[in-house]
């Protein structure tokens, strides 16, 4: 075999930042999957450029001009910019390949741009394509293994990849670590919730742990699983056995069912300093919050109640909701969100809006069956700049006026002097300071108060909404273009739009394939 230049590119940011926020967390946001094939194409005998792009770097510089073969992870919001960065790597003679959620999403639409798009993948998969290096033009192959790997490159072997990416962090510097796949859960609106549930090995991960304290102080990890703990006492036994007290912090998202009071203690004294629960809303999904069939304020309370306790054993809470979802009507649930805001006065809250990533998840095909998903470019589609599911019970611009709402009460300054009091001088404490005035605070509430006058204003925003057009708002083109940058030149034809019933037409030309066989 012919050994190859390799370039693989983890996109963190959609385009060049100057946010403070990007700055210190950003490097923190690195995939592992582009690390492990990095891995995997380095054991195979291949040279590899391993790239991290977090918006501060010049990619046009940090890609090689001369690569064989060029791998890149892309999540949705990305997908514009992987469009460009692949164009741009073919006309110089490389093949392409797309990886990650969004190559996972809307892989019909990636094949027109990448030469290989790529599902679940293993080291089969990875093999396969640098034993076949082609060109498929003009549609690319699609590959997918049959299940998710068992198991992945320790962290050990990850290191060369890990250390440069943190080395870009300026203070807080948090290393991926990953102990299982998929989720027993069943949120109709998650990727992870069609995935099956599957824990890695426990061995390696004691092994992983372990070599962290010879390359760090105090390391901090970050669990990428998408439901931590759910084999808890396996998890914990591992992390004690491996790591001395206090010597190790650690960041995770988990449930509010797997939480519980013992499990708290256990995970204060394990070091945890950040957990990410998901509540997602005040009417449904109450096996995930462990609020049964609690609903409204009596959900709120419930919550609220848990949520004050997790505070007195970890230090920084972020309580994740989806916003929009068909459950949804009238004021209550925003207004119920901004009591459980003023009774839980320690909690960063995470909105997202109700969002339809491609064949995601089961609930798209409901929706893209009913019409409701609206083809905006993929730039905006991380659950905060667009909406893509047009509510069912709002119309658009009560919903933006709620949203509005419910977003200058969360990051007023009497809100953020109350976060901060709760939450005392502390790293929690300054780090919600932070994340309130940057983008994620101050940013998105200057942003939907444009959206919300252009609704007003701007008749081709108001029928774009509507589903009355599929022709993408100049306001919007503007922003892409602006925040490219240079890489615009290279945004192939058509690269802009997409077909958002894609996976509806897909799973019924499948269908009658069954019916016919």
């Amino acid at each position: 075999m012919k050994k190859l230049k390799i370039a693989v590119i983890d996109l963190v940011s959609k385009g060049p930042t100057k946010a403070l926020y990007a700055r210190v967390m950003n490097p923190n946001l690195t995939s592992i999957m582009p690390q492990v094939v990095s891995v995997w194409c380095e054991e195979a005998g291949h040279d590899v450029k391993f790239v991290c792009y977090t918006g501060f770097e010049n990619l046009l510089e940090e890609i090689p001009q001369e690569t064989d073969l060029v791998f890149v992870t892309s999540f949705t919001q990305a997908a514009q910019l992987s469009y460009a960065i692949s164009n741009m790597c073919r006309q110089r003679g490389a093949v392409t390949v797309l990886g990650g959620p969004h190559a996972r999403c809307y892989p019909e639409d990636a094949l027109k741009y990448f030469d290989y798009v790529t599902g679940f993948t293993d080291r089969g998969i990875i093999d396969d394509i640098l034993e076949d290096v082609e060109r498929h033009r003009p549609f690319g192959v699609h590959l997918e293994a049959d299940n998710q790997p068992d198991e992945l490159p320790t962290v050990e072997e990850r290191w060369k990849f890990i250390a440069p990416t943190l080395a870009k962090a300026p203070t807080i510097k948090i290393v991926p670590i990953i102990g299982s796949l998929g989720c027993p859960y069943t949120c109709s609106f998650c990727i992870d919730s069609v995935v099956d549930y599957k824990p890695l090995s426990f061995d390696r991960l004691r092994t992983d742990l372990r070599f962290l304290l010879t390359k760090m102080k105090r390391p901090r990890v970050g669990w990428h699983d998408p439901n931590f703990g759910v084999r808890f006492n396996d998890y914990l036994d591992a992390i004690e056995d491996a790591v001395p007290p206090n010597r190790m912090d650690h960041v995770a998202e988990s449930s509010l069912s797997l939480l519980s009071e013992p499990h708290l203690k256990r995970l204060q004294k394990a070091g945890f300093k950040a957990i990410l629960p998901g509540i997602e809303s005040w009417y449904d999904l109450g096996n995930k919050s462990k609020s049964g069939a609690r609903k409204g304020k009596e959900k709120v309370r419930q919550i609220s109640d848990h949520i004050n306790l997790m505070m007195e054993y970890i230090p920084y809470v972020q309580a994740n909701f989806v916003l929009g979802l068909d459950c949804d009507e009238g004021k209550e649930p925003f207004e119920l969100t901004k009591e459980f805001i003023d009774t839980t006065p320690a909690v960063f809250p995470g909105y997202s809006l109700l969002s339809a990533f491609g064949q995601a998840a089961p609930l798209n095909l409901e929706l893209q069956r009913a019409g409701r998903v609206l083809p905006f470019p993929f730039h905006f589609l991380n659950n905060h700049h667009a909406m893509n599911v047009r509510p069912k019970n709002y119309a658009w611009t009560e919903f933006y006026d709620l949203l509005i709402d419910l977003t200058e009460h969360t990051f007023s300054w009497k809100s953020i002097a109350r976060r901060f009091r709760a939450q005392g001088s502390t790293i929690p404490g300054w780090m919600n300071v932070l994340r309130a005035v940057s983008s994620e605070g101050f940013g998105r509430i200057k942003y939907y108060r444009t959206i919300r006058a252009l609704l007003d204003s701007d008749i081709t925003v108001r029928r774009f909404f509507e589903g009355e057009t599929t022709t993408i708002p100049q306001f919007y083109l503007d922003r892409i273009k602006n925040d490219l940058g240079d890489l615009w030149q290279y945004l192939p034809d058509g690269a802009l739009e997409h077909d958002p019933q894609a996976y509806l037409k897909k799973h019924e030309a499948e269908q009658e394939v069954v019916q016919i066989g």
